[in-house]
């Protein structure tokens, strides 16, 4: 087969001119010789079907089927593997003429010399220059590039042949005519490479007309080399056509030489999928890890957004105990697993740019820097959760205390209004005595400054319920619905006390006399009652404190209220002397009849009760905000407890970080001796962990206590969290670039001396001591390395160490930078022109050359992955192996 890829035009080291003076004097030998024309048209048109048959297409008669120009042209594609000009479809002459000159056109354009050969007498079917037109483009296309030590083309192709055949007896190749009459020197040559096919020891020379035809069908079917001479043309011509017989020994030369390539082709090929299949894996390995734990974020974030409170305190409670199991038990793995998948990106991009592989491109959504977004985005969502369930439960501590007091105050006042409505409508000063009437007026005054009175309490329990239904407390219904009673029943005793009122003072008119002792008995005894019974709900009111001093606020408030009992005590004699002045009077004057008060419901008995209920309540106050003030001491000793161990952590953490950074800027030692030391880091790291648990244990102390602030440190149990990750992350990415570096260095070939030389220059020039370089510092330290650099060329350099246009450049970037030019790795050209090789010179591939040349495994990584050839010339199941090729590379896409 033809090698007809890509040629460029060849020096043969003759002049062009004396070259086709020798092909003139073959002319002009052809015209004195039918025979030579005759083999010559069996030999080329043998020849050129071999070709054409790969378009499908055949010939029958040289000088006729290439007279209208379209196989011409057809057989010039297939050979050289380019497209020529479009073809003229038409019939008549010139359109015949017209497509022969885009052929002859096209072989002047490969550097070959047209002689004495024009269209028109292509096209009148002149056999002769059909003829000498064929075996240029044979000469062009299979003969000119082959090469033997020095020599090329026809002195080439002999001195190959004499080689193959030396060691053969009775062949002694001097030409390319008598040499071969007798069929040995085309025998040797298929034994020299497929000694399987014949036993050369059997041949006989005087059997010419036998060895010929034996090879010639031997090659037909095994070699699939076309049978292009006759057995009896050459044994029974005096000197065979030497074209006739190059043209055949030509495509011996194809097949055999292509043989010897594959193996090579084969073992390279074998070389660079391998890599690929490793690297495939680690990318498949790199997909699933991405997506289980981008799986876990998108569980696990809509968790932590879900903002819906719960009713009760227990249950808020629940859901804070689950966000504590969150933080110990559920994200710890998950940070460590996110720390080895970045790890395991880096190690995977350093392998890809090692062995001259495109860098890996996660699929969408899968990037590192799309796993760090959604991260943030779980840390954001889980620092909003926990400010949120803790506002939630001061929330629902405020809730309670307010229905709490509700109850208590609506329970009172339902109390004190009960029966009020009847008393208010009975009929009873129509049938009264006068001084039952005005006693009945008194009483009435007595009950509106009572009412008067009460009116701050039903304003104070709307106001509650209303606090409640801002709130959204859970049984709001019941409150509302109570709260509308009271008020319902307060205007209904407005109206009521109002229309008594007018009744009265009607029937006063009628009335003159009037108990003044009573009244001043019932106006005294109202206020003092309310003072009561304010004293007795404010003694008995709940109390939520965070803080020692709101704590000693509640009992300098309680201190001043006891300082006011003794006046309280004075009052509430005087009101009890009223009463006995009343029987003084009654016993003195001899009066007979109910000394209860008519003016007021409020007995001595019920004032000196609720007194001494006020003095029990009283030492009992003491003791609640005592019991609150050990509590809250209690809280205070959490407070110290942990800000002591928070201040020593935070440092440590802070300091462990320095250390782990002038480490990784450190030039002293070798890379091996920097791991070593990071690695002793990891270890002290590691085994500070038991510090970090005490002190998670003392945070859940004082969540337990609902504490929620701490004077004594700046450090919340969310910065030890957060500065503890990212001090195990540093130290873990540390090692990851120290990995690379040793990685970089051991495949590239560079010394400790030259690595530490490039570190020495990195460290000089990343003035910001931030592990980077600006430009400006960079371009720096390339002029100070010896580079000349002009602004395209720095453009370019900064194009290879900053493709992302960050403004900055690594300490990973410039090791690249300093060993890719001495980078000794496989391009997509060699891996095409391995497969060519293995094609038969073919511009696609079959399923069973790739089964023949590669092991099992690799062949069937080709065949799945290699897409189906549409080119011209294509057969059924052909691969497209130049597509393959070019995507293992990133040059294009599958």
């Amino acid at each position: 087969m033809t090698q007809i890829e890509n040629m460029l035009p060849y020096d043969n080291g003759y002049d062009q001119d004396e070259y086709m003076m020798q092909e003139d004097e073959w002319d002009r030998d052809l015209l004195l010789d039918p025979a030579w024309e005759k083999q010559q048209r069996k030999t080329f048109t043998a020849w050129c079907n071999s070709h054409l048959r790969k378009a499908g297409v055949q010939i029958e008669n040289i000088e006729e089927d290439f007279r209208n120009g379209l196989k011409l042209m057809l057989l010039l594609e297939v050979i050289s593997g380019e497209r020529l000009s479009k073809p003229d479809r038409g019939k008549m002459r010139f359109h015949k003429i017209a497509n022969v000159n885009k052929a002859l056109d096209f072989i002047t354009s490969k550097g070959v010399k047209l002689v004495s050969i024009g269209a028109e007498e292509i096209v009148d079917g002149n056999v002769k220059m059909t003829l000498g037109m064929i075996w240029t483009i044979i000469l062009r296309f299979a003969i000119q590039d082959i090469s033997v030590e020095e020599t090329s083309a026809k002195e080439g192709l002999l001195l190959w042949c004499q080689r193959k055949t030396a060691p053969y007896r009775n062949v002694n190749v001097q030409n390319f005519h008598v040499s071969w009459k007798d069929g040995l020197a085309f025998c040797a040559l298929i034994h020299r490479h497929r000694p399987d096919l014949i036993d050369y020891a059997k041949l006989n020379k005087d059997d010419a007309l036998g060895n010929l035809n034996l090879a010639f069908d031997i090659a037909e079917k095994h070699l699939d080399i076309p049978k292009m001479l006759d057995a009896e043309d050459i044994v029974n011509t005096p000197k065979p056509d030497e074209r006739a017989i190059m043209t055949y020994v030509s495509c011996f030369y194809h097949a055999f030489a292509g043989a010897e390539q594959a193996e090579t082709a084969a073992n390279r090929i074998c070389k660079v999928l391998g890599v690929n299949q490793e690297n495939e894996k680690l990318m498949e390995e790199y997909e699933r890890l991405a997506s289980e734990l981008l799986e876990w974020i998108r569980r696990t974030t809509p968790w932590l957004e879900n903002r819906v409170s719960e009713k009760t305190m227990v249950l808020m409670q629940r859901k804070l105990e689950d966000f504590r199991d969150y933080r110990r038990m559920h994200k710890p793995p998950k940070v460590q697993e996110k720390c080895q998948l970045e790890i395991n990106f880096n190690t995977l991009q350093t392998k890809l740019r090692i062995s001259n592989r495109p860098a890996f491109m996660p699929s969408e959504g899968k990037m590192v820097s799309d796993i760090a977004s959604a991260w943030q985005g779980l840390e954001q969502a889980e620092k909003g959760y926990e400010e949120w369930l803790l506002t939630e439960i001061r929330k629902l501590q405020r809730v309670d205390h307010l229905a709490e007091k509700f109850r208590q105050k609506a329970t009172s006042h339902e109390t004190w209004a009960s029966g009020k409505e009847a008393i208010l409508t009975q009929k009873d000063y129509e049938s009264a005595s006068l001084m039952e009437i005005r006693a009945l007026l008194r009483k009435h005054e007595a009950f509106e400054s009572d009412l008067s009175a009460h009116q701050d309490r039903v304003e104070q329990i709307a106001a509650i319920a209303q606090e409640l239904n801002e709130l959204d407390y859970h049984d709001v219904a019941a409150v509302n619905q109570r709260c509308q009673s009271i008020c319902d029943v307060w205007d209904q005793l407005g109206t009521l006390t109002q229309k008594r009122r007018e009744a009265l003072e009607r029937t006063e008119k009628l009335l003159e006399t009037v108990e003044q002792l009573f009244l001043e008995y019932a106006k005294r005894s109202a206020p003092f009652n309310s003072w009561l019974e304010g004293a007795m709900e404010d003694l008995q009111d709940m109390f939520i404190v965070h803080t020692i001093e709101e704590v000693q606020s509640l009992l300098a408030a309680h201190e001043q209220f006891k300082s006011t009992l003794p006046e309280a005590d004075a009052e509430r004699q005087a009101i009890l002397g009223i009463q006995q002045e009343v029987q003084k009077i009654f016993h003195s004057y001899g009066i007979h009849g109910n000394l209860t008060n008519p003016y007021s419901t409020i007995s001595p008995e019920e004032i000196l009760s609720k007194w001494e209920k006020v003095k029990k309540l009283v030492p009992q106050r003491d003791g609640a905000l005592q019991e609150e003030l050990a509590r809250q001491h209690g809280n205070e000793r959490l407070r110290r407890q942990f800000a002591a161990q928070a201040n020593l952590i935070g440092p440590w953490i802070q300091t462990r970080m320095e250390e782990i950074g002038r480490c990784s800027l450190e030039i002293g030692g070798t890379l091996e001796d920097q791991m070593t030391q990071l690695k002793q880091y990891e270890h002290v790291i590691i085994s500070y962990k038991p510090n970090i648990d005490k002190l998670e244990g003392d945070h859940q102390l004082i969540q337990e206590s609902l504490i929620f602030d701490n004077k004594h440190t700046n450090y919340t149990m969310e910065h030890i969290r957060v500065g503890w990750e990212l001090l195990l992350t540093t130290v873990a990415r540390t090692i990851n670039d120290i990995e690379t570096q040793i990685l970089t260095r051991d495949a590239k070939g560079i010394s400790q001396e030259q690595m530490n030389e490039f570190r020495s220059s990195f460290n000089h020039f990343d003035r910001k001591k931030n592990g980077a370089m600006d430009t400006d510092d960079f371009r720096a330290c390339l002029i100070s390395m010896g580079y000349d650099l002009g602004e395209v060329e720095f453009a370019r350099i900064m194009m290879l160490v900053d493709p992302n246009a960050t403004g900055v450049v690594t300490f990973q970037s410039f090791i690249d930078f300093m060993t890719r030019e001495t980078a000794d790795t496989d391009t997509s050209e060699q891996v095409v022109a391995s497969f060519r090789i293995l094609a038969a010179d073919k511009s696609y591939i079959l399923i069973d050359e790739l089964r023949r040349e590669l092991p099992r495994d690799q062949a069937e990584y080709c065949i799945s992955r290699m897409p189906p050839y549409t080119g011209p010339g294509a057969v059924p199941g052909a691969l497209d192996y130049t597509a393959f090729s070019t995507a293992l590379y990133g040059e294009s896409d599958l």
